[in-house]
């Protein structure tokens, strides 16, 4: 079994969070939702589980942040290009995220940073490490 990543994100909103998402391309898991959480499925090996604040409280035994004003984590998913950065960033504002800095642009390595509904960070990279700087 290839190992897995499950990242658990509080919401305020359960289904405005589901149709973000799904405006990024992502779908949800059935089998894991119900009206306290949503598994989106991001690929194979990757999913976020949005929670609502109660049940994020149920397992973190913790105090929800408001992640538009504190920061704990800023999740970070590859892409397989620039142009696919930029499609999953604009359809990211376009469903209501937020840019949270300038693109960052390297020539080997390209980046945007949006914020969710919620207001956690997600970064959309592409790299070509045959182009990284050797001195």
């Amino acid at each position: 079994m290839s190992t897995s990543i499950f990242i658990n994100v509080p919401v305020r909103d359960l289904e405005a969070s589901k149709a973000y998402f799904k405006a990024l391309g992502f779908d949800h898991n059935p089998q894991f939702t119900d009206e306290t959480a949503a598994s989106i499925v991001i690929s194979d090996t990757i999913y976020v589980m949005l929670l609502t604040h109660d049940k994020f409280t149920e397992f973190s035994g913790k105090p929800v942040p408001d992640a538009r004003t504190q920061i704990a984590a800023l999740y970070a998913l590859t892409c397989d290009s620039r142009e696919h950065v930029d499609r999953l960033a604009d359809a990211a504002l376009k469903a209501g995220g937020t840019e949270q800095r300038e693109a960052q642009d390297y020539g080997f390595m390209y980046g945007r940073a949006i914020a969710d509904l919620d207001g956690h960070v997600w970064e959309y990279t592409w790299m070509d490490m045959s182009q990284f700087p050797t001195e």
